[in-house]
């Protein structure tokens, strides 16, 4: 049988791999954008402009055009193309976005407008809010039912700590993909960021629950033997279910994000990136996590824990 729970130290390895990177790159856009993450107009307010030219622009000339015009806080890149360019700056009216017009005709020659789309700095910040509320409650939520659900087992309150700890690892995965994308294509967090991370949030407990519910049963199948053992024998039982399950959403998602069009491919990325992570935290994360923690042993040189009988309730010593 082969020890999963075992060779955690291998697996805490991979995941400082996976996770350092979106530590840094938080830090890096609080001190650049003074913000964790680089936000969309969805969260901070202003104006997107997408133009296509009819040559390939330079994004810092559309820029410069734009700081030159009394923007000073505007930002340009490619989007797909060097023909198409997206400008973010405050808001406008439509005589100053006539006056625009003309500048950026004057300058680059006649251009084609793909989307224009403006959020005020109010709307933007009650979004803002109800991101972080909504994932604030949902971990909370989870952790609480998680600790409810397995309130016949010693130490119940593990259990959700580990399942939270995991979601935290797939978050942090998924921040990681997105500030590498947004040095390669500018990608930017909108309020499709915060929809690939509930469902990510939700895919992967559902993994979590179901191999915590086999450790669970097995602590009455299999009284008498150490916890590790327990628990390695359960991520095994479950690994097929688990796969089969994960491939069918995975097949899902490449179809999406090959045929689903340019609008949804970020999202589809980062919720892909993130299903994949919470398939890795399921198993090589949480139940390894609640191993050293049953046995008061983060690296695996355990004080072996059993599971005895307390009345009707498999408790672990």
């Amino acid at each position: 049988m082969y020890d999963i729970v075992g060779r955690r130290p291998l697996w805490y390895v991979v995941t400082l791999i996976l996770i350092v990177p979106g530590i840094v790159f938080m830090i890096w856009s609080m001190f650049t954008y003074g913000t964790l993450l680089p936000l969309n107009i969805d969260y901070t307010g202003g104006t997107l402009w997408e133009l296509r030219f009819d040559r390939p622009v330079e994004p810092e000339a559309v820029r410069q055009l734009f700081v030159e015009n009394g923007y000073t806080s505007a930002d340009a890149y490619t989007v797909g193309d060097d023909q198409t360019v997206q400008v973010k700056f405050a808001n406008i009216d439509i005589a100053a976005k006539e006056d625009l017009t003309a500048a950026l005709t004057s300058a680059f020659g006649a251009f084609e407008e793909r989307s224009y789309r403006s959020i005020g700095p109010t709307i933007g910040g009650e979004v803002s809010r109800a991101a972080l509320g909504a994932v604030v409650i949902s971990s909370v939520g989870i952790l609480i039912y998680i600790a409810w659900a397995f309130r016949q087992v010693a130490h119940a309150f593990r259990y959700g700590t580990c399942a939270i700890i995991a979601l935290v690892h797939d978050v942090l995965v998924t921040v990681t993909f997105v500030g590498i994308m947004h040095w390669v294509a500018g990608w930017e967090v909108d309020a499709l960021f915060l929809t690939a991370i509930l469902t990510v949030i939700g895919f992967s407990v559902n993994d979590t629950i179901v191999i915590f519910d086999r450790i669970r049963e097995n602590l009455r199948r299999h009284r008498g033997e150490d916890f590790a053992t327990i628990a390695n024998r359960s991520i095994l039982e479950t690994l097929n279910r688990s796969l089969a399950t994960q491939f069918t959403v995975f097949l899902v998602m490449v179809a999406l994000l090959l045929f689903g069009g340019g609008s949804i491919r970020q999202f589809m990325s980062t919720m892909f990136v993130g299903m994949v992570s919470g398939a890795y935290s399921t198993i090589f994360i949480a139940t390894p996590l609640l191993v050293a923690w049953e046995e008061r042993s983060l690296l695996g040189h355990s004080r072996k824990s059993r599971a005895v009988t307390n009345g009707n309730t498999p408790v672990t010593v």
